[in-house]
């Protein structure tokens, strides 16, 4: 009996994650062409890719710090930011900075049923108090996960 639910909370922790994090998050990243992929990962939006770590992807920017980004005000019509947000130490800051280089700014970030986001203690610092996935110009409330202060001395560490 515990064997079986064990086996059914993990299966549960696996399909929500793939439906956000490959499902949803392709859907989203697809729908358009970015003007901007900032955090941008492996992953070519067609526009300006950028990150904080070198990548090969075209027409990239190496970032050296997200809360000063090196572009003008509203150089940008669409940005897509994937994934990130629940990483880095102020969302807010990253966010306002977002905002100030684009027009419109597609935060896609995991939702509260991704139970593995949740469990990602060496990455995540932020769990986000929304169902949805993918927010237009706006970032949902959230809340600090309970081991973020440990693990900004041992975890992922973000420009």
């Amino acid at each position: 009996m515990i064997t079986e639910f064990i086996l059914a909370a993990v299966l549960a922790i696996a399909i929500t994650h793939l439906i956000d994090y490959r499902i949803l998050k392709t859907y989203y990243f697809n729908k358009r062409t970015w003007d901007l992929n900032i955090s941008c990962g492996p992953t070519d939006g067609g526009g300006i890719n950028a990150d904080i770590v070198q990548r090969d992807v075209p027409r990239f920017v190496l970032v050296e710090s997200i809360y000063s980004l090196p572009f003008k005000d509203k150089q940008f019509k669409n940005t897509v930011c994937s994934h990130t947000m629940e990483h880095v130490n102020d969302p807010d800051r990253f966010y306002q900075e977002l905002k100030r280089v684009s027009e419109n700014v597609v935060v896609i970030i995991p939702p509260l049923w991704d139970f593995a986001a949740l469990l990602c203690f060496p990455e995540h610092r932020w769990q986000f108090l929304s169902i949805g996935t993918c927010h237009t110009n706006s970032l949902p409330r959230k809340v600090p996960l309970p081991y973020s202060a440990f693990q900004r001395r041992f975890g992922q560490r973000v420009k």
